[in-house]
């Protein structure tokens, strides 16, 4: 029976496009590191350099160890200048980053669909891909009118060892919170990150609004709609409380 629903966070709960999205994050971004005396343009491409190499982890190290040395490694960091990057990024996403709010389409169905299916007994977990500190995921979810607290569990880059669309990232989770795969619900904006844990037996549902699909995938047999479309779909599973 299924008692726990996993939930993507950007472009799903989040409904904005990457595009806009990744073009606002970055302009900001990069200011922190002009201010450091940085290359702005080179430290942006150690970003993706670190992002890179945590979507290759292998599930020995933890993402951010894996996305710090290689940012650190692409730029020629000392460790005194890592932490000091690494405190100013955190800095960032707790104040600057609220600037890229702007590109979210508004809508309250996140934070009525979250207390709905926790007051019909459900666990819930944030099940975003762990590119990016905690700090960064908190302060997404208060865009929505959510918090942390609001979930049995959350990825982030400092407690994960794999990223989407590895199945070795949905074995992690559900470790994580004890739970067997056909005991959780997967929604998603991505046919290949998210949709995959279904080759595990975790029922799927593939959120249409802000799709990324670049690759093309054929999402005929997927179960799908707008995140509206999900919200009538989960009031209609029982409550288990």
């Amino acid at each position: 029976m299924i008692d726990t629903i996993l939930f993507d966070l950007d472009g799903t709960l989040l409904p904005f496009t990457q595009e806009a999205f990744v073009t606002t994050y970055f302009a900001e971004l990069g200011k922190v590191f002009v201010r450091m005396d940085m290359d702005a343009a080179a430290a942006i491409k150690a970003v993706w350099a670190g992002t890179k190499a945590m979507s290759l982890n292998d599930g020995s190290r933890l993402n951010s160890d894996v996305f710090w040395d290689a940012f650190a490694a692409q730029l020629s960091l000392t460790d005194g200048k890592r932490r000091e990057v690494e405190g100013a990024c955190d800095s960032f996403y707790t104040n600057e980053f609220n600037v890229a709010k702007s590109v979210m389409i508004p809508t309250d169905i996140p934070k009525r669909l979250v207390g709905a299916l926790s007051a019909k007994g459900y666990g819930i977990v944030l099940a975003t891909n762990p590119l990016f500190p905690a700090c960064a995921v908190d302060t997404r979810l208060q865009w929505l009118g959510l918090e942390p607290g609001d979930f049995l569990y959350y990825s982030h880059y400092a407690n994960s060892t794999y990223c989407k669309p590895s199945l070795g990232y949905y074995q992690e989770v559900f470790a994580k919170i004890g739970k067997a795969p056909e005991q959780c619900f997967m929604a998603g904006n991505s046919p290949v990150e998210d949709m995959s844990v279904g080759e595990l037996g975790t029922e799927t549902y593939l959120v249409t609004d802000c799709l990324e699909n670049e690759s093309g995938v054929d999402i005929s047999a997927f179960a799908r709609g707008t995140l509206a479309d999900l919200e009538a779909y989960l009031m209609t599973f029982p409550d288990i409380g």
